[in-house]
């Protein structure tokens, strides 16, 4: 057997040049380039890895698949709260045909009870930051119906008598499009993070709706400065504005939205419904519908409150 001879140095670094420029040349000539590995056709092949390594290891692959799943997520979500917003309507509707409720009482059960629905499900919609455009997208809807039946361009009766007081279909371009542009614009402009728009909503529909209920049933004692108005229904309006309020914060912070310092925010909370509570009894109702005074009235006073 021929001994092996030991190589120079100079032999040794030309080797070591060598090896390198085969393995550069077999490596570069045989593996798929980066754009091919990212290819759903190598996905499950060895060496390559699963989908879900493949999403990891590419940024790009990751974010397109989040935003897909976001988009999903709200598109049901819109269809979700589209569909319970229709069926309230029609339960109430269903009802006053029965005679189980009057229909006045059932038109203020629609204004309560169609805003609170709305502001609890936004947590349903996911976390992205469109998310508010989708929530937004039911009232919008529903604006547009309104402005639809309101010039008697396709009336629909059970939407018509189920809102309006007289049931005249112009009665829909005035406090019931108002109410929905309040809540469209409490879920652009606030959302999720703000106490601001949920107070506004709070105060609006379960505040103002309450006091409606409860100052025909016990409003024999009308508020000096404005006959319209008793002061029971003034007082109603306070306390559940309050509760309602305070319910709503309470419920976003337990979900992580909100941090509130509890120590301070009933004070707070206390000073926007007492606000809202004196607008809504001033006797301007002539010239400016409840369903803005009320809102813009507590979105000032709750962003001068909490800062947000």
């Amino acid at each position: 057997m021929a001994a092996a001879l030991p190589l120079s140095p100079v032999s040794h670094q030309l080797c070591r040049r060598s090896n390198r420029f085969w393995y550069k040349s077999m490596t570069s000539r045989f593996c798929p380039p980066s754009f091919l590995v990212s290819s759903p056709c190598y996905i499950g092949v060895k060496g390559i890895g699963s989908s879900s390594q493949l999403r990891a290891s590419h940024p790009l692959i990751s974010s397109s698949a989040a935003s897909m799943d976001y988009l999903l997520h709200d598109v049901g979500a819109t269809v979700a709260v589209l569909g319970g917003a229709y069926a309230l309507v029609l339960l109430f509707e269903s009802l006053t045909k029965r005679d189980v409720i009057p229909q006045r009482l059932s038109r203020k059960l629609v204004h309560i009870l169609s805003g609170l629905l709305f502001v609890l499900s936004w947590p349903i919609f996911s976390a992205s930051t469109e998310a508010r455009y989708f929530a937004a997208f039911v009232p919008l809807v529903n604006g547009l119906r309104l402005v639809v039946n309101g010039l008697s361009v396709s009336p629909d009766s059970t939407l018509i008598k189920s809102v309006t007081r007289e049931g005249r279909p112009e009665e829909l371009l005035k406090g019931p499009l108002f109410y929905v542009l309040a809540l469209l614009v409490a879920a652009v402009f606030f959302w999720r993070d703000s106490p601001t728009g949920m107070i506004s909503l709070a105060m609006m529909c379960g505040g103002d709706g309450i006091a409606d209920i409860m100052g025909r049933k016990y409003g024999s004692q009308k508020i000096p400065y404005n006959p319209r108005k008793s002061l029971a229904g003034s007082i109603s309006m306070f306390i559940f504005g309050f509760f309602i309020s305070i319910g709503l914060l309470y419920y976003y912070s337990s979900l992580g939205y909100l941090h509130m310092n509890w120590e301070t925010t009933f004070t707070r909370v206390a000073i926007v419904s007492l606000v809202a509570t004196l607008v809504e009894s001033v006797p301007i109702t002539d010239q400016i519908d409840d369903n803005v005074s009320v809102p813009l009235a507590t979105i000032l006073a709750a962003y001068l409150s909490f800062g947000y």
